[in-house]
């Protein structure tokens, strides 16, 4: 062959000895001797010196200036036979064979070796010219094949092979076996020296994977191409399919072998994982992966290699987001997890897990971590869905979002198959990913803070995705008859588990109590169903509950950027003569318009992902799994939805229980209120008795918990599982409320409970949180009413429970006067303010508008809560006083009862109605005849107590006649009540005025009470008069009781009081009723002796008339 025809010339190896020295451990890797890191970093050291370049080797023959240096083994003596299964012999004995560096320059070759060469070739040629051997002989076929595959020759005249491929021409080899006389033909025990020379003549700035990874793919379409019985053949393919992934490790760990310098940017392998067809390189079932990955044992540059690439990858997509092309990186990572020895030395990376790191950091500096980070909620992709928010239309919107989601969810199935691997590949693989997992838990506490510092924490796509998959982890133990919860056991959290706990609020213990119980180590090891478990959990509270509550502070960082941009803009006019300003305001405006579409555009993508409809179906399945289990923990029993919980359950907590993390509980709330507000779809099908199970048990045992507002929020789960869907017009949970046996026997009773204890929550929110959760309380009841065992339970309630019912009418009572008083009283001040504002109002500055407008604003919003819970409050007395007239009449609550429809009577038909007019009442709730025909109607289903007919007409502040008469003529007049109800309020009008007369009647006998008999709080004549134990008062038994629901203290010293504790003072109850007897009996003698006297003056006149 010309030297214009020849491949480029190789460059100047390494001298004599260096050189022996790398092929030395390079054969004994190839041979499977192991040697330890120490040995082969000593090897290469003294392999390479100090240089390792062309132009630093001295050859050890002086000879004539060189064009080419051959490395070859010592010549051996040919095997009478070339039988394939021969090789590794022959490998093997050359092992350690003096290697020879042969002059090939033209002038030396012809001088020395010329003629017996030509002699050789001669001699070959004549033989394969008389002798052609069969298609089929395994020698020809060896030869087509390897030429094929590695695309080499010894022919210098043939410079393209069949298929037009360039082949590149191997004079070294070919000189070699001229030298030992053995045919020219490409073998497998020549193999390795023709791969060693092949790669070593390509170009240095050609990658050494360009030729081998190639080559490698062609000996698998070998491999799969033969057919029956080719043991012989098969050898040959073996060999070619080992050596190409020997000189791959070569190539990248000891580029020296073929005189190149190091290069990781030109001799990794990282570019070909990012192809698009990575089958392409690797083979389709990544078999050069798997031959990679078999050699960790006994070879640590092949592991090298692989983590290197890793790394690499990791790095490149952390410089990333979902805008970019990064779906080769996450194929890259599938393709090497489907390999347990690659997992197993990934996991065990360095970079894998590291201690010590911010949220941030591990979301960026983890080999795992720029994987989970890739999100639409990173801003540039958040930005490309989203570009102007504020124009976009609802259904662009939706799109947008349905895009988004669908992206996710790939990606987030990709994610879930890699880590699935890992956790299944080894044990030490589980346990440095769980460990992993961990530290993302333990580090990212502060997103939960109030003021979140994002440099210190994970982003919210990246805690997403860790959310979801591990979700996903659990499912398999997550069925749905429970049957596998055994498994999850509470001890963990007593084994120094991978979770912390310990700066976490604990549901009923404090800190010093918290950490004595988790002192006091438990035995044994967690299962990994415990691990998954606790982590999903702890992933939910950092991470897609924490997701959740940003949405509420977005809500309202958008709103004040839309205030603070309307009220910038209303300052243009003033810039409108000063061009340098003006420019200036247009900048900070648009800054403003940028900062609240990036706001805006935020909000959108955070709700398109967390209203994933199965991302959300996945994580309600989980929070069933946590509901049951905190119930069994709490209950001490192994309680599933199948079963009943005895209630009230114990006083003494189960300390287990008490020191569980408050998010325990928190999250079950958070994630059901999350959804049936905005999916409710999902929970359709999802949730079971477990969630009504979960509320009452912890309503009727209050104590269990410690954060008010958490009680709060069962109360919630209640109300927002009670809202219509769809065909459900009960909601998801009202049938079940209404119908099962457990809610039957104990929801009443736990909502009453509630709504007294609610009064005194201990926050400084506590006179307005009460309201709210009252009102979803009465709503609650509203849905269960419908079944007549609640109106059973109630009865029950004021006849077994009275101290108990006493209290919750009380508190009802206070709540009716107090709200309705407040609305009532707004709606005079918003008509005020309406006509001042309106066209026909005085003229105002624009401060003074801006002032009433937010002052109408502030009453506007106040009149339309209390109107609420007004209407609420007297719903749930109309419902009550229907079935229960004498426990709403008793005693203790009668004169309030009495004082509230009369106060507010006299609010809406009398003298002051006429300043309820406002220009709008719908938006107020304001329904004054609806309101009406509730008073009226609490009337009626009291009538038929005389204790409230009498206490109705003993009202001397709010008890006016002409209101009833008033409230006749307004339900007459718009038909409000039928017939039968307006006869029977107007003969309950007379009623209330006989007993007017009596009890002014009663009034006047007694005259003028002696003080020994009057209550010292209500200035009345006691009835039953009774001793306060402590303070040794004498008051009336009904004054103390109706104070002691309202205040459990003594009213005179504060001290503790009880009802039962109150001594009867007999000999006082007696002087009063001998009094009172005796003057009844003195007022009924004078009316007597008046009587008389007037019958006989008038005798007496008829007689003189007559004379």
């Amino acid at each position: 062959m010309d030297n214009e025809q020849q491949p480029p010339s190789p460059p100047e190896a390494p001298d004599k000895e260096k050189m022996e020295q790398i092929r030395r451990r390079r054969m004994e890797k190839l041979s499977g001797t192991a040697k330890s890191k120490s040995e082969e970093e000593s090897s290469i050291n003294q392999a390479c010196g100090s240089s390792t370049t062309a132009s630093a080797a001295t050859p050890l023959v002086q000879e004539p200036p060189k064009t080419k240096i051959n490395i070859r083994p010592a010549a051996t003596t040919p095997s009478s036979s070339k039988n394939s299964s021969s090789s590794l012999a022959l490998r093997s004995s050359s092992l350690d064979a003096p290697t020879i560096v042969r002059p090939t320059s033209k002038a030396s070759s012809t001088s020395l070796k010329r003629p017996r060469a030509e002699y050789v070739e001669q001699n070959l040629r004549k033989a394969l010219s008389r002798s052609t051997p069969a298609e089929d002989d395994t020698g020809v076929w060896e030869h087509r094949t390897l030429s094929h595959i590695f695309r080499i020759t010894l022919d210098p005249e043939q410079h393209l092979d069949s298929s037009n491929h360039r082949l590149i021409y191997l004079p070294n080899l070919r000189q070699e076996l001229e030298d030992e006389l053995a045919p020219l033909t490409l073998t497998k025990d020549k193999l390795d020296s023709a791969i060693i020379e092949a790669v070593s003549s390509l170009p240095h700035g050609r990658p050494i994977f360009d030729y081998l990874l190639p080559a490698f793919t062609r000996v698998l379409k070998q491999a799969k191409a033969l057919r029956g019985y080719a043991n012989e053949k098969d050898a040959v393919l073996k060999e070619a399919r080992r050596l190409c992934v020997s000189y791959c490790i070569f190539g990248a760990e000891m580029p020296e072998l073929f005189g190149r310098e190091p290069n990781p940017s030109r001799d990794s392998l990282t570019p070909y994982f990012l192809l698009e067809k990575t089958d392409d390189k690797f083979g389709e079932g990544y078999e050069f992966l798997g031959d990679l990955a078999s050699r960790f044992d006994e070879d640590d540059t092949a592991k090298d290699m692989l983590m290197k690439t890793v790394a690499e990858l990791s790095y490149r997509l952390d410089q990333m987001t979902m805008n970019d092309p990064y779906k080769p990186y996450i194929d890259a990572l599938k393709a090497l997890s489907k390999f347990p020895d690659i997992v197993i030395a990934i996991s065990e990376h360095n970079l894998f897990h590291i201690k010590g790191l911010h949220g941030n950091v591990i979301e960026n500096a983890t080999l795992f971590g720029p994987f989970f980070s890739i999100s639409p909620l990173q801003p540039e992709v958040t930005k490309e869905y989203f570009a102007s928010p504020k124009t976009m239309a609802k259904q662009q919107i939706s799109s947008s979002q349905d895009a988004l989601r669908l992206t996710l969810r790939t990606h987030q199935t990709d994610l879930l198959e890699i880590t699935d691997k890992f956790v299944r590949a080894h044990e030490t693989s589980r346990k440095r990913t769980l460990d992993w997992f961990a530290s993302i838990m333990n580090t990212n506490h502060k997103r939960r803070a109030l003021q979140v510092d994002p440099k210190m924490v994970a982003s919210d796509g990246f805690m997403v995705n860790v959310t979801v998959v591990l979700d996903e982890l659990c499912t398999p133990f997550m069925d749905s008859t429970f049957s596998k919860i055994d498994k999850i056991d509470v001890d963990y959290l007593k084994r120094s588990p991978r979770v912390d706990i310990q700066d976490e609020t604990k549901i009923n213990a404090d800190q010093n109590t918290s950490d004595a119980f988790y002192a006091n180590k438990a035995e044994g090891t967690s299962n990994f169903v415990s691990e998954l478990f606790f982590l999903g959990l702890a992933a939910h509270h950092y991470g897609t509950e924490a997701a959740n509550l940003k949405l509420k502070s977005m809500d309202r960082e958008i709103k004040h950027l839309i205030s603070r941009i309307t009220e910038f803009e209303g300052e243009r006019i003033k810039f409108v003569n000063h061009p340098l300003a003006l420019a200036n305001f247009e900048r900070q405006l648009k800054s403003y318009v940028d900062l609240l579409n990036k706001h805006m555009g935020r909000k959108l993508a955070v709700e398109g992902i967390l209203l994933d409809k199965g991302m959300q179906a996945k994580s309600i399945q989980f929070m069933r799994y946590v509901t049951v289990w905190l119930l069994r923990v709490a209950t001490q029993s192994d309680y599933t939805p199948d079963k009943i919980i005895k209630l009230p359950l114990t006083e003494d907590q189960p300390a287990a229980f008490k020191n569980l993390p408050e998010y325990a509980l928190e999250d079950i709330l958070s994630n059901f209120d999350f959804i049936s507000r905005n999916i409710p779809d999902v929970l359709l099908s999802a949730v079971s008795d477990e969630l009504i199970a979960l509320c009452v048990t912890f309503l009727t045992n209050s104590s269990y918990i410690k954060n008010p507002y958490l009680k709060a929020k069962l109360v919630t789960l209640l109300f927002h599982g009670s809202w219509p869907v769809y065909h459900r017009k009960k909601g998801i949970l009202g049938d079940a409320l209404t119908g099962t046996k457990f809610a039957n026997d104990h929801l009443l009773h736990a909502l009453m409970k509630f709504y007294i204890e609610c009064e005194s929550t201990g926050t400084h929110t506590q006179f307005y949180d009460k309201f709210n959760i009252r009102y979803e309380i009465f709503q609650v009841i509203k849905v269960i009413w419908d079944n007549d065992i609640y109106k059973q339970r109630l009865k029950q309630e004021s006849m077994v429970n009275v101290d108990f019912f006493l209290k919750f009418v009380n508190l009802l009572l206070n709540d009716a006067t107090y709200v309705l008083d407040e609305a009532l009283g707004k709606f005079p001040k918003i008509h005020e303010l309406e006509k001042e504002l309106g066209p026909d109002g005085p003229s105002l500055t624009a401060e003074q508008r801006t002032a009433k407008e937010e002052e109408l604003a502030s009453a506007e919003g106040q009149a339309q809560s209390y109107m609420q819970l007004t209407n609420e409050t007297m719903a749930m007395m109309v419902l009550f006083t229907k079935n229960l007239s004498a426990s709403f009449t008793m005693p203790e609550i009668v004169e309030r009862v009495a004082a509230m429809l009369n106060y507010t009577l006299d609010q809406i038909v009398g003298v002051r109605s006429k300043h309820l007019k406002v220009s709008n009442m719908d938006k107020y709730h304001f329904a004054p005849k609806t309101l009406l025909r509730e008073f009226v109607e609490i009337y009626l289903n009291l009538s038929n107590q005389q204790r409230f007919i009498d206490a109705v007409a003993r009202d001397g502040r709010s008890f006016k006649p002409i209101n009833f008469e008033n409230a006749i003529k307004i339900v007459g007049k718009h038909s409000l009540k039928s017939n039968e109800d307006i006869m029977a309020f107007r003969g309950l009008k007379v009623r209330f005025e006989e007993a007017k007369l009596r009890e002014d009647q009663e009034d006047e006998d007694l005259g003028e009470i002696p003080d020994d008999f009057l209550d010292p709080i209500m200035a009345t004549l006691m009835v039953d008069p009774i001793i306060l134990p402590i303070s040794k008062q004498t008051v009336d038994r009904s004054t103390i009781q109706s104070h002691l629901l309202s205040d459990p203290n003594d009213p005179f010293n504060r001290t503790p009081l009880n009802i039962k504790d109150v001594i009867p003072d007999i000999e006082l109850l007696a002087r009063i009723t001998v009094w009172r007897e005796e003057m009844r009996a003195q007022a009924v003698a004078k009316r007597s002796a008046a009587a008389a006297a007037a019958t006989t003056t008038e005798t007496e006149a008829m007689d003189t008339t007559e004379g």
